[in-house]
């Protein structure tokens, strides 16, 4: 990957966000709340957490892009019995989030490999709970994270109750890009969300056991993760509701 590329942070209206080469954002956190979700398609990825009703999913987290850091944030805050991998390319990133955006230092429940995210996939034993993948260059393009080689990879490191969550950005109506590769790699065990304002479209894909959830389930847990942590995913799942991957007022996965 070049890295050849400027790293500027910025900050307006209590509000410090990462770009890249000054034109894309790579993150933002609130001043005065570092671990809340400032970004949607951040909070939007976070639906996840409502797939499982295991008790304490996710176990195991596997972030690939670490940014400003706020995925990684707000799951070591409000998943306190997760232990998280995080994957990032570019040192430089890992110091700015560490020095301007609040990153924790915790090598008991963090570890953080400075390296390739699609090298990684290909050649780790390790398995995951929830696998996040939230990577991109300086020109916004994610390379060969958006590749069936890499999500047939991700299928591999998932464990039974394994859910993949990828940030496509710029997937266009009518046209499935990456989301056609996941659904190759995992057997069409894949939805996507209503895209975001920003164009970020966010796909799921889920391996193991079946996902089956009643939307009211869904809205429930939604309250309950709002009551608990402060993010609110219930309009969210509103505007799913009427998605394709919602049958007989169910969600299957």
């Amino acid at each position: 990957m070049d890295m050849d590329y400027s790293i500027d942070i910025r900050e307006k209206d209590g509000v410090r966000t990462l770009h890249f080469e000054s034109h894309w954002t790579q993150g933002a956190m609130r001043v005065t709340h570092p671990s809340e979700l400032v970004l949607e398609y951040t909070r939007t990825m976070m639906a996840s957490l409502l797939m499982r009703d295991e008790k304490d999913f996710p176990k195991s987290v596997l972030l690939i892009g670490l940014g400003a850091g706020s995925l990684t944030k707000f799951l070591y805050q409000h998943c306190p019995t997760a232990n998280l991998t995080i994957i990032e390319i570019d040192p430089r990133v890992l110091d700015v989030a560490r020095d301007h955006f609040e990153l924790p230092d915790d090598p008991m429940r963090m570890k953080i490999v400075i390296g390739d995210g699609v090298e990684y996939m290909a050649f780790t034993d390790q398995t995951y709970d929830l696998i996040i993948v939230d990577g991109f260059n300086d020109h916004a393009h994610p390379g060969g994270l958006n590749s069936l080689h890499f999500y047939e990879a991700s299928l591999l490191r998932l464990n039974k109750l394994g859910i993949l969550v990828v940030n496509l950005i710029g997937l266009s109506d009518g046209v499935k890009g990456g989301l056609a590769l996941i659904e190759v790699a995992f057997e069409n065990r894949a939805i996507r969300f209503p895209r975001c304002k920003s164009g970020n479209t966010i796909v799921f894909a889920a391996t193991g056991e079946p996902v089956n959830i009643p939307i009211s389930q869904l809205k429930s847990g939604a309250l309950e993760l709002r009551r608990r942590t402060g993010l609110s995913l219930v309009e969210m799942i509103t505007k799913f509701e009427v998605s394709d991957a919602v049958k007989n007022g169910t969600l299957i996965l």
